[in-house]
């Protein structure tokens, strides 16, 4: 576990309940900035994205790897009785717990908010679902394709007159999971001004929703729903990808005063005049046109070659690049943005590390995503003080598993 009392949430204490990706992404980012994070796992197979492959890193999914650092793991069966008290144990001392099943889950388990509340009057609960605790929807679970359609977000990704196309990132999990740890966030400043906890709800739908902004204002303006663009802006051009000799380029001539440097730089002062193109509207209206006008001209360089002519001119552009690329590229290698850590089964792992700095230092170290049940023992000894004689109790209870799984006393801490 890193420990450092200059990280902005140290000596805060997360238990993690979630799975997948939403909930895991977002107590990684509250694990990035220093809080102790202690995931709970089941004791037969763990987060299910543990299976999630290929590829596999010396039997690691590369899937978890990417969303679990700076976390431990402790192995608890949630639906048995000796397990539920260790998780009540745990939120008594816990700051916040996160937890993402379907509403109504842990409430089953006797493991809901009224009952951590009982244990912990200023603990902090953010529940993730799909559709929120309310509404007609709320018992529905929430996976991201079916959000990216739910929201709007597909039916306006992908080309005029072509079929709907999802992001091609898990946005949906992504965003919620950005937002609840913003939301933990707000919610520790508020116990810190008032001393009182709470519960905050954080649904997938609504997240996605939000991000609708301009395209919702544009409904609401017109009572017309926006349909897919493409890559082109509704009133920007020339702003969208362009093919060059060999690959593709993003232009951005976001106003007048560019759109003049970019007639000169292309060699052609005449667009300038021309009265379909005069202004930013004119352009719009007649994007068509327009492409029609640049694209054969930019197939004439390679992407450096524009490039470079381009930035040299002051035009906002730039490389559409393959995650490769992006992984290694030298910006964010000069910012710390790519770290290696020695997972102690898959050996180096490289991730993209947390995009926040502080006083321009650059993010610090990680430790690596744990195994299955590795800080068990750990855990309970540090969070709770309980001794071998204490924890074997428990553990006879069923609390850590079925004969055959693992056992904390079996893991190293």
């Amino acid at each position: 576990m890193r420990s450092s009392d200059r990280e902005a949430l140290s000596g805060v204490r997360v238990l993690d309940l979630c799975r997948v990706v939403s909930g895991p992404f977002a107590t990684m980012h509250l694990g990035d900035l220093g809080a102790d994070v202690v995931k709970i796992e089941d004791p037969r197979h763990g987060d299910e994205s543990r299976r999630y492959g290929p590829p596999f890193v010396a039997g690691e999914s590369a899937y978890f790897l990417s969303v679990n650092r700076n976390k431990r793991s402790c192995t608890v069966d949630l639906k048995s009785p000796a397990g539920r008290e260790v998780i009540l144990a745990l939120a008594a001392v816990a700051d916040v717990v996160v937890e993402n099943f379907r509403p109504g889950t842990l409430e089953k388990w006797g493991l809901g908010f009224e009952a951590l509340r009982a244990r912990n009057p200023k603990l902090i609960l953010c529940g993730i679902s799909g559709f929120g605790r309310s509404g007609p929807d709320a018992d529905r679970p929430g996976y991201d394709l079916i959000l990216q359609g739910e929201s709007g977000v597909m039916d306006i990704t992908g080309e005029p007159g072509g079929p709907p196309m999802k992001v091609g990132t898990s946005i949906a999990d992504l965003v919620t999971g950005l937002y609840a740890s913003q939301a933990v966030l707000a919610a520790l400043m508020r116990r810190q001004r008032t001393g009182e906890g709470g519960r905050v709800d954080v649904s997938m739908l609504d997240a996605m929703a939000s991000l609708l902004t301009f395209n919702a204002g544009m409904y609401f303006a017109s009572g017309e729903s926006p349909t897919r663009r493409g890559n082109v802006h509704p009133t920007i051009s020339p702003y969208e990808p362009f093919r060059v000799a060999d690959g593709w380029i993003n232009v951005g001539v976001a106003n007048d005063k560019f759109w003049a440097i970019f007639c000169d730089v292309i060699g052609r002062a005449d667009l300038r005049t021309d009265p379909r193109f005069a202004t930013a509207p004119d352009r719009a209206r007649h994007r068509t046109a327009l492409v029609d006008v640049l694209a054969p001209l930019f197939l004439l360089q390679s992407r450096a070659e524009w490039l470079a002519v381009l930035r040299d001119a002051g035009i906002p552009c730039g490389a559409i690049k393959t995650v490769g690329e992006v992984c290694e590229a030298p910006q964010l290698a000069a910012r710390g943005m790519v770290q290696t850590v020695d997972h102690p089964v898959s050996g180096a792992v490289r991730f993209v590390a947390r995009p926040i700095r502080f006083d321009d230092a650059p993010p610090a170290a990680s430790a690596p995503p744990p195994t299955l049940g590795q800080h068990t023992v750990e855990i309970l000894a540090e969070w709770l003080g309980w001794s071998a004689q204490e924890i074997a109790s428990p553990a006879a209870g069923g609390a850590f598993g079925a004969d055959g799984a693992r056992q904390p006393a079996t893991v190293a801490s």
